[in-house]
């Protein structure tokens, strides 16, 4: 801990996870929920086709948390940007979690014939528009992109949180240059993959159907998670005496504008998708949206579009609601919540059709995943300090104010 108490105005005992603390022990206590959650699971679906679809979900929602620590740090090293220094080691932490999704793949790939029509191959046979699509959409292409996609994330991902602790460790400022020097393609080969993951495990779960702002749409939720994840990990951090000091009402302030501002986007690209099918008017595209405004689907989209929007968006305008811990943090989960019920309401529809009923295998799949995540993520929060302690542009980043 030497090396944080040359650090002005931070206590060194703020910076680092204390042994026998809630989150020393996350690690096990993310595991033990992750196994209740698929014993809740398996119970309540297993052997059906709403348990991968369940599963899906849950998996969709606390990747998109990834894809959204990835952006923000890459997009950090690219701007060069110092307000964020603080809570970036936080977000390594999130992004380097990622090789465990890879294993949690595994029940996705197994209910492949439950979750996609393309794969079926009498499906293919009757239906002459699959088959043309079946150069992209079969099986083996299929996995081989995942692997692709998590190759590229696991490698951005672990290597640049590698390279920071390392920084930590002898003081390097060579490793922020050569951090800033991946980066750019870096986000290129980010926007490559997260479009092409979303269009392969959430949009041909109907092959039919097509957009082509798809990943960005996909994209802008992700990131908005994530934001929302972030201001709630701070604040859970704070509230166990940690990083006092060190993320201050400024740099909430900058989170709860940059959650404001993806709001908006999301909103943006949302109606953009949506206004641009209706116009056009064919039925080869208007179908998946029919399918969301029938039965109880219709009141799901309203609170879609109300709460992932409109209440936001007037709520979190204030520069005072940005600026009180409780206020954001208020907005942050809510707009979390509303990201989950957004990440549902693009997959559940294909096979609940028009019924919104959440079930209890839902919340399995949702803990189970979640928890294994929060066990990989908590066993790096345990490896070093919270946050980079040698970065060069610490300082700037201790110092920010908001004009």
């Amino acid at each position: 801990m030497t090396e944080a108490t040359s650090i002005p105005r931070v206590d060194a005992l703020a910076l680092w996870v204390r042994p026998g603390s809630f989150w020393s022990r996350l690690p096990w206590i993310g595991a033990g929920v992750g196994v209740m959650g698929l014993a809740l699971a398996l119970a309540t679906g297993g052997g059906d086709s709403r348990f991968y679809f369940a599963w899906l979900v849950a998996y969709l929602f606390w990747l998109s948390l990834v894809w959204g620590a990835l952006f923000f740090v890459l997009a950090l090293f690219v701007s060069r940007a110092g307000w964020g220094v603080v809570v970036r080691r936080l977000s390594e932490h999130v992004m380097a979690s990622v090789p465990v999704f890879a294993l949690l793949f595994v029940p996705i790939w197994i209910g492949r014939h439950e979750l996609f029509h393309w794969a079926e191959a009498e499906a293919v046979a009757h239906d002459p528009l699959l088959q043309a699509k079946t150069p992209y959409l079969n099986a083996r292409f299929f996995l081989l992109r995942a692997v692709a996609y998590f190759v590229v994330w696991s490698w951005l991902g672990v290597w640049f949180r590698a390279q920071s602790a390392r920084q930590d460790r002898t003081g390097d400022q060579a490793i922020t240059r050569r951090l800033q020097r991946v980066a750019a393609p870096g986000l290129v080969a980010y926007a490559l993959t997260v479009t092409f993951a979303g269009v392969d495990w959430m949009m041909s779960l109907e092959p039919h159907w097509y957009s082509t702002i798809f990943g960005v749409y996909v994209f802008a939720g992700a990131v908005v998670g994530f934001f929302a994840w972030v201001v709630l990990l701070v604040a859970a951090l704070q509230a166990g005496g940690l990083l006092e000091d060190v993320v201050t009402s400024e740099h909430l302030h900058d989170l709860g504008k940059l959650l404001f501002g993806f709001t908006v986007f999301w909103a943006y690209i949302a109606f953009s998708q949506y206004f641009l099918i209706w116009y056009g008017n064919l039925p080869e595209e208007t179908f998946w949206f029919l399918q969301r405004l029938e039965g109880s689907w219709k009141t799901a989209s309203l609170w879609l579009a109300i709460g992932h929007f409109v209440l936001p968006f007037y709520f979190l305008m204030s520069r005072w609601v940005k600026r009180t811990k409780p206020l954001l943090c208020l907005g942050a989960a809510w707009l979390l919540a509303m990201h989950l019920l957004d990440v549902y309401w693009v997959v559940m529809p294909v096979h609940a059709r028009g019924r919104f009923a959440p079930e209890a295998v839902d919340l399995g799949a949702w803990l189970a995943v979640g928890g294994f995540f929060l066990a990989a993520f908590g066993a790096w929060l345990r490896r070093g300090a919270l946050i980079p302690v040698r970065d060069p542009r610490l300082p700037e980043s201790l110092a920010l104010e908001n004009v």
